[in-house]
């Protein structure tokens, strides 16, 4: 039995018709029936098509993961190896040999810094009473001095300092169906697969950046760290974002 048959078997075994499947996946009638007929040119590549299999075979009580296998076997294309996978380290790397401390250096700069706090204390101890005597004999008081000089200093505005944020707020908010992959971009990590469900709010919290698949943009609303929706209005093919830190 190949994957159309089974789906369509499934969906006629929980009474169900085309119609009905596509209101529950948010999948259009014509790719459902051509997944039936086990024709995926009109799912939009692997990756969609694996979506809509996952999503046909839930709606209709039927086991997605033996399906996706199977067509990952016969029909879809392999998975892309990784640089990290390829390349290997061939030189070892050596580690820096630890130094010994040098006492001596340590000794003759605490005595230079022993030196410098006297000869400071010293001088501007002795040098405080010729000042004194200076203001006392003009009749002018070095607090009275000290006064008009900060009466004369404007204001000083206190200086606003904007922090970045340290990670990625991710919000989702479905007014329809949608699904929805988040995968981390440096290493290729699946974070989220999954349905996210009209009238539910989804929000994940990352450290690094991420590649976010929306394949129902008109039923969802993306937000990053609080701003506005990052999806134009009136997109209604699947749209891949690529979600930083320091973008806007």
């Amino acid at each position: 039995m190949t994957i159309g048959d089974a789906l369509a078997a499934g969906r006629r075994q929980a009474g169900m018709t085309v119609t009905q499947v596509g209101q529950r996946t948010c999948i259009r009638e014509t790719i459902i029936r051509g997944i039936e007929r086990d024709d995926f040119s009109g799912c939009g590549g692997d990756f969609y098509a694996r979506g809509h299999i996952r999503s046909i075979a839930q709606a209709v009580n039927v086991d997605p993961e033996p399906l996706i296998a199977e067509y990952d076997a016969t029909i879809g294309s392999p998975r892309a190896i990784s640089a990290a996978d390829v390349f290997q380290p061939v030189t070892p790397v050596r580690l820096k040999e630890r130094r010994k401390p040098n006492w001596t250096a340590a000794m003759a700069i605490a005595l230079l810094a022993i030196v410098g706090v006297y000869a400071y204390v010293h001088f501007s101890t002795h040098s405080a009473h010729p000042v004194a005597d200076t203001h006392a004999r003009h009749g002018v008081t070095t607090t009275n001095a000290n006064a008009d000089s900060k009466a004369k200093q404007p204001a000083k505005t206190p200086v606003v300092v904007q922090h970045r944020p340290r990670r990625l707020a991710i919000k989702i908010t479905a007014r329809e169906n949608c699904w929805v992959v988040i995968t981390g971009r440096r290493t290729g990590r699946t974070i989220f697969a999954g349905m996210v469900y009209a009238g539910h709010t989804r929000l994940w919290y990352e450290r690094h950046a991420v590649i976010l698949e929306v394949a129902n943009p008109a039923g969802v609303s993306v937000s990053v760290n609080g701003s506005k929706n990052k999806i134009r209005h009136g997109v209604t093919q699947p749209v891949n974002l690529t979600l930083a830190l320091g973008r806007s």
